[in-house]
Protein backbone atom coordinates (compact mmCIF):
# COMPACT_ATOMS: atom_id res chain seq x y z
CA UNK A 1 0.00 0.00 0.00
CA UNK A 2 2.69 2.98 1.23
CA UNK A 3 4.65 1.52 -2.44
CA UNK A 4 1.05 2.75 -4.44
CA UNK A 5 0.69 5.91 -2.27
CA UNK A 6 4.42 6.72 -3.51
CA UNK A 7 4.38 6.36 -6.84
CA UNK A 8 0.76 7.63 -7.03
CA UNK A 9 2.35 10.70 -5.30
CA UNK A 10 5.08 10.96 -7.70
CA UNK A 11 2.89 10.39 -10.85
CA UNK A 12 0.83 13.26 -9.22
CA UNK A 13 3.84 15.45 -9.26
CA UNK A 14 4.78 14.63 -12.34
CA UNK A 15 1.50 15.41 -13.64
CA UNK A 16 1.83 18.98 -12.06
CA UNK A 17 4.98 20.13 -14.94
CA UNK A 18 4.01 22.61 -17.60
CA UNK A 19 3.73 21.35 -20.41
CA UNK A 20 6.52 24.20 -21.79
CA UNK A 21 8.84 22.82 -19.60
CA UNK A 22 8.55 19.05 -20.71
CA UNK A 23 9.50 20.34 -24.37
CA UNK A 24 12.01 22.82 -22.62
CA UNK A 25 13.68 19.38 -21.57
CA UNK A 26 13.55 17.64 -25.03
CA UNK A 27 15.99 20.60 -26.58
CA UNK A 28 18.31 19.30 -23.75
CA UNK A 29 19.01 23.10 -22.42
CA UNK A 30 22.73 22.13 -20.64
CA UNK A 31 24.11 20.81 -23.92
CA UNK A 32 22.67 23.20 -25.88
CA UNK A 33 24.35 26.14 -23.78
CA UNK A 34 27.91 24.38 -23.46
CA UNK A 35 27.69 24.00 -27.60
CA UNK A 36 26.56 27.92 -27.76
CA UNK A 37 29.87 28.46 -25.47
CA UNK A 38 32.03 26.99 -27.94
CA UNK A 39 30.43 29.00 -30.84
CA UNK A 40 30.81 32.16 -29.21
CA UNK A 41 34.11 31.29 -29.04
CA UNK A 42 34.53 30.42 -32.83
CA UNK A 43 32.86 33.42 -33.45
CA UNK A 44 35.04 35.82 -31.54
CA UNK A 45 38.15 34.02 -32.52
CA UNK A 46 37.31 34.64 -35.89
CA UNK A 47 37.53 38.59 -36.38
CA UNK A 48 39.90 41.07 -34.53
CA UNK A 49 37.12 43.40 -34.36
CA UNK A 50 33.46 43.53 -32.73
CA UNK A 51 31.14 41.66 -34.34
CA UNK A 52 27.60 42.52 -35.66
CA UNK A 53 25.13 42.35 -33.26
CA UNK A 54 22.71 40.67 -36.27
CA UNK A 55 25.20 38.40 -36.73
CA UNK A 56 25.79 37.36 -33.14
CA UNK A 57 22.07 37.54 -32.34
CA UNK A 58 21.05 35.45 -35.43
CA UNK A 59 24.20 33.04 -35.89
CA UNK A 60 23.45 32.13 -31.98
CA UNK A 61 20.05 31.35 -32.00
CA UNK A 62 19.87 29.48 -35.50
CA UNK A 63 22.85 26.82 -34.26
CA UNK A 64 21.04 27.00 -31.25
CA UNK A 65 17.64 26.17 -32.55
CA UNK A 66 19.25 23.24 -34.96
CA UNK A 67 21.14 21.69 -31.89
CA UNK A 68 17.94 21.88 -30.13
CA UNK A 69 16.27 20.21 -33.13
CA UNK A 70 19.15 17.32 -33.09
CA UNK A 71 18.47 17.05 -29.47
CA UNK A 72 14.50 16.24 -29.62
CA UNK A 73 15.27 13.68 -32.54
CA UNK A 74 17.69 11.88 -29.94
CA UNK A 75 14.73 11.56 -27.59
CA UNK A 76 12.50 10.27 -30.31
CA UNK A 77 14.82 7.82 -31.47
CA UNK A 78 15.79 6.46 -28.08
CA UNK A 79 12.95 6.56 -26.44
CA UNK A 80 13.03 2.59 -25.70
CA UNK A 81 16.46 2.75 -24.70
CA UNK A 82 16.03 5.87 -22.62
CA UNK A 83 12.90 4.22 -20.79
CA UNK A 84 15.24 1.22 -19.57
CA UNK A 85 17.91 3.33 -18.20
CA UNK A 86 17.71 4.82 -14.67
CA UNK A 87 19.23 7.96 -15.80
CA UNK A 88 16.76 8.40 -19.01
CA UNK A 89 13.67 6.65 -18.04
CA UNK A 90 12.11 9.73 -16.98
CA UNK A 91 12.62 11.81 -20.26
CA UNK A 92 9.27 13.16 -21.32
CA UNK A 93 8.99 10.73 -24.95
CA UNK A 94 10.45 7.94 -22.45
CA UNK A 95 7.56 8.12 -20.21
CA UNK A 96 4.86 8.98 -22.40
CA UNK A 97 4.30 12.62 -21.85
CA UNK A 98 4.90 13.68 -24.65
CA UNK A 99 3.90 11.73 -27.70
CA UNK A 100 6.57 10.78 -30.64
CA UNK A 101 3.96 12.28 -33.15
CA UNK A 102 4.43 16.00 -31.14
CA UNK A 103 7.82 15.81 -30.71
CA UNK A 104 8.82 15.04 -34.52
CA UNK A 105 6.33 18.08 -35.06
CA UNK A 106 8.49 19.80 -32.68
CA UNK A 107 12.02 18.94 -34.00
CA UNK A 108 10.91 20.04 -37.20
CA UNK A 109 9.48 23.34 -36.68
CA UNK A 110 12.97 24.11 -34.62
CA UNK A 111 15.19 22.51 -37.37
CA UNK A 112 13.32 24.40 -40.34
CA UNK A 113 13.10 28.18 -38.15
CA UNK A 114 16.67 27.66 -37.59
CA UNK A 115 17.95 26.45 -40.85
CA UNK A 116 15.91 29.84 -42.17
CA UNK A 117 17.25 32.29 -39.73
CA UNK A 118 20.88 31.32 -40.68
CA UNK A 119 20.66 31.37 -44.81
CA UNK A 120 18.57 34.30 -44.13
CA UNK A 121 20.90 36.74 -41.71
CA UNK A 122 23.57 35.01 -41.48
CA UNK A 123 24.81 33.08 -44.85
CA UNK A 124 24.18 29.98 -46.58
CA UNK A 125 27.42 28.05 -45.17
CA UNK A 126 26.81 27.78 -41.37
CA UNK A 127 23.32 26.68 -42.45
CA UNK A 128 24.40 23.60 -44.44
CA UNK A 129 26.90 22.91 -42.00
CA UNK A 130 24.66 23.16 -39.27
CA UNK A 131 22.17 20.90 -40.45
CA UNK A 132 24.94 18.07 -41.75
CA UNK A 133 26.14 18.16 -37.68
CA UNK A 134 22.42 17.81 -36.73
CA UNK A 135 22.20 14.65 -40.18
CA UNK A 136 25.61 13.66 -38.31
CA UNK A 137 24.60 13.96 -34.53
CA UNK A 138 20.58 12.71 -34.59
CA UNK A 139 20.85 10.23 -38.12
CA UNK A 140 24.39 9.09 -38.61
CA UNK A 141 25.38 8.79 -34.56
CA UNK A 142 21.93 8.24 -32.94
CA UNK A 143 20.14 6.24 -35.37
CA UNK A 144 23.17 3.93 -36.38
CA UNK A 145 26.36 4.21 -35.00
CA UNK A 146 25.28 4.59 -31.45
CA UNK A 147 23.62 0.54 -31.96
CA UNK A 148 26.22 -0.18 -33.93
CA UNK A 149 29.93 -0.02 -32.88
CA UNK A 150 31.76 0.26 -29.17
CA UNK A 151 33.68 3.20 -30.84
CA UNK A 152 30.33 4.89 -31.72
CA UNK A 153 31.47 8.12 -29.80
CA UNK A 154 34.56 8.67 -31.55
CA UNK A 155 33.16 8.13 -35.49
CA UNK A 156 30.62 10.37 -34.36
CA UNK A 157 32.27 12.71 -32.11
CA UNK A 158 32.56 15.36 -35.33
CA UNK A 159 29.13 16.29 -35.37
CA UNK A 160 29.25 17.31 -31.49
CA UNK A 161 32.63 19.19 -32.29
CA UNK A 162 31.12 21.73 -34.96
CA UNK A 163 29.75 24.29 -33.28
CA UNK A 164 33.11 26.36 -33.00
CA UNK A 165 33.50 25.78 -36.48
CA UNK A 166 29.96 27.28 -36.99
CA UNK A 167 30.61 30.60 -35.18
CA UNK A 168 33.18 30.54 -37.16
CA UNK A 169 31.93 30.60 -40.48
CA UNK A 170 28.62 32.39 -39.07
CA UNK A 171 31.12 36.05 -38.93
CA UNK A 172 33.46 35.19 -42.26
CA UNK A 173 31.45 32.93 -44.37
CA UNK A 174 34.63 30.94 -44.98
CA UNK A 175 36.15 27.80 -43.23
CA UNK A 176 39.48 28.09 -41.76
CA UNK A 177 42.57 26.30 -40.25
CA UNK A 178 41.89 28.07 -36.94
CA UNK A 179 38.44 26.95 -36.81
CA UNK A 180 39.42 23.78 -37.50
CA UNK A 181 41.72 23.38 -34.49
CA UNK A 182 38.85 24.11 -32.21
CA UNK A 183 36.98 21.07 -34.06
CA UNK A 184 39.65 18.92 -33.00
CA UNK A 185 39.77 19.90 -29.13
CA UNK A 186 36.39 19.67 -28.38
CA UNK A 187 36.86 16.09 -30.74
CA UNK A 188 39.63 14.73 -28.64
CA UNK A 189 37.98 15.61 -25.56
CA UNK A 190 35.07 13.62 -26.48
CA UNK A 191 35.78 10.55 -26.10
CA UNK A 192 37.32 10.85 -22.17
CA UNK A 193 33.90 12.44 -21.41
CA UNK A 194 31.21 9.72 -22.58
CA UNK A 195 33.26 7.15 -21.90
CA UNK A 196 33.59 7.89 -18.19
CA UNK A 197 29.89 8.55 -17.63
CA UNK A 198 29.72 4.95 -19.81
CA UNK A 199 31.48 3.54 -16.95
CA UNK A 200 29.53 4.91 -14.66
CA UNK A 201 26.36 3.46 -15.95
CA UNK A 202 27.85 0.83 -17.79
CA UNK A 203 24.78 -1.30 -16.25
CA UNK A 204 22.43 0.65 -17.51
CA UNK A 205 23.98 0.34 -21.05
CA UNK A 206 24.76 -3.31 -21.24
CA UNK A 207 20.47 -3.67 -20.43
CA UNK A 208 19.89 -1.51 -22.95
CA UNK A 209 21.94 -3.42 -25.38
CA UNK A 210 24.36 -0.55 -26.58
CA UNK A 211 27.84 -1.48 -27.57
CA UNK A 212 29.75 1.12 -25.44
CA UNK A 213 33.32 0.50 -24.88
CA UNK A 214 32.75 -0.63 -21.14
CA UNK A 215 29.92 -2.90 -22.13
CA UNK A 216 32.05 -4.60 -25.10
CA UNK A 217 35.61 -4.32 -23.57
CA UNK A 218 35.17 -4.03 -20.44
CA UNK A 219 35.74 -1.45 -17.88
CA UNK A 220 39.75 -1.62 -17.22
CA UNK A 221 40.06 -1.63 -21.05
CA UNK A 222 37.93 1.71 -20.53
CA UNK A 223 40.10 3.19 -18.52
CA UNK A 224 43.13 2.91 -20.24
CA UNK A 225 41.19 4.42 -23.45
CA UNK A 226 39.95 7.38 -21.53
CA UNK A 227 43.68 8.18 -19.85
CA UNK A 228 45.23 7.77 -23.68
CA UNK A 229 43.05 10.67 -25.10
CA UNK A 230 43.50 12.94 -22.20
CA UNK A 231 46.68 12.55 -22.87
CA UNK A 232 46.57 13.20 -26.43
CA UNK A 233 44.36 16.44 -25.51
CA UNK A 234 47.12 17.63 -23.70
CA UNK A 235 48.88 17.28 -27.11
CA UNK A 236 46.21 18.87 -29.28
CA UNK A 237 45.69 21.64 -26.65
CA UNK A 238 49.46 23.02 -27.10
CA UNK A 239 48.54 23.44 -30.75
CA UNK A 240 46.93 26.87 -30.93
CA UNK A 241 49.57 28.36 -28.98
CA UNK A 242 52.28 26.60 -31.41
CA UNK A 243 50.75 28.29 -34.45
CA UNK A 244 49.96 31.40 -33.04
CA UNK A 245 46.11 31.55 -32.66
CA UNK A 246 46.57 31.88 -28.84
CA UNK A 247 48.98 33.01 -26.15
CA UNK A 248 50.30 32.92 -22.76
CA UNK A 249 47.14 32.94 -21.01
CA UNK A 250 45.75 30.31 -22.87
CA UNK A 251 48.99 28.43 -22.50
CA UNK A 252 49.09 28.08 -18.69
CA UNK A 253 45.25 28.01 -18.50
CA UNK A 254 44.77 24.76 -20.61
CA UNK A 255 48.31 23.48 -19.55
CA UNK A 256 47.09 23.51 -15.77
CA UNK A 257 43.05 21.76 -16.87
CA UNK A 258 44.62 19.65 -19.10
CA UNK A 259 46.78 18.49 -16.57
CA UNK A 260 44.04 18.24 -13.93
CA UNK A 261 42.02 16.05 -16.66
CA UNK A 262 44.98 13.78 -17.15
CA UNK A 263 45.00 13.75 -12.71
CA UNK A 264 41.25 12.50 -12.96
CA UNK A 265 41.63 9.70 -15.92
CA UNK A 266 45.22 8.48 -14.05
CA UNK A 267 43.08 8.07 -10.89
CA UNK A 268 40.76 6.45 -12.35
CA UNK A 269 42.54 3.96 -14.11
CA UNK A 270 45.02 3.39 -11.02
CA UNK A 271 43.91 4.29 -7.77
CA UNK A 272 39.77 4.32 -8.76
CA UNK A 273 37.12 4.84 -5.86
CA UNK A 274 33.27 4.83 -6.05
CA UNK A 275 31.85 7.37 -7.83
CA UNK A 276 34.88 8.66 -9.22
CA UNK A 277 34.16 8.09 -12.78
CA UNK A 278 31.30 10.29 -12.62
CA UNK A 279 33.21 13.03 -10.90
CA UNK A 280 35.84 12.71 -13.69
CA UNK A 281 32.44 12.56 -16.27
CA UNK A 282 31.42 15.95 -13.99
CA UNK A 283 35.00 17.77 -14.32
CA UNK A 284 35.19 16.96 -18.07
CA UNK A 285 32.54 19.51 -18.76
CA UNK A 286 33.88 22.02 -16.71
CA UNK A 287 37.18 21.42 -18.48
CA UNK A 288 36.08 22.33 -21.70
CA UNK A 289 33.70 25.57 -20.18
CA UNK A 290 36.58 26.99 -18.51
CA UNK A 291 38.65 26.05 -21.76
CA UNK A 292 36.91 28.03 -23.65
CA UNK A 293 36.44 30.78 -21.67
CA UNK A 294 40.28 30.98 -21.49
CA UNK A 295 40.35 31.08 -24.82
CA UNK A 296 37.89 34.14 -25.10
CA UNK A 297 39.96 35.92 -22.56
CA UNK A 298 43.26 35.05 -24.41
CA UNK A 299 41.87 36.29 -27.61
CA UNK A 300 41.20 40.19 -25.88
CA UNK A 301 44.07 40.20 -23.70
CA UNK A 302 46.78 38.50 -25.45
CA UNK A 303 49.96 38.18 -23.06
CA UNK A 304 53.20 37.54 -24.49
CA UNK A 305 56.68 36.75 -23.36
Amino acid sequence: MAKTANLTSYEAGVSKIPRWREYYELTKPRVVMLLLLTALVGMCLASDSWISATVLVTGLLGIGLLASSAAVINHVVDHRIDSIMARTFNRPVAKGRIPVAKAIYFAIALGVTGFFILSVWVNALTAWLTLASLVGYAGVYTMFLKRATPQNIVIGGLAGAAPPLLGWTAVTGSIHAHALLLVLIIYTWTPPHFWALAIHRERDYAKANVPMLPVTHGISFTKTWILGYTLLLMLVGFMPYLVGMSALIYLVGATVLNLIFVGYAWKLKFNDEPGWAMKTFRFSIIHLMVLFVVLLLDHYVPVTL
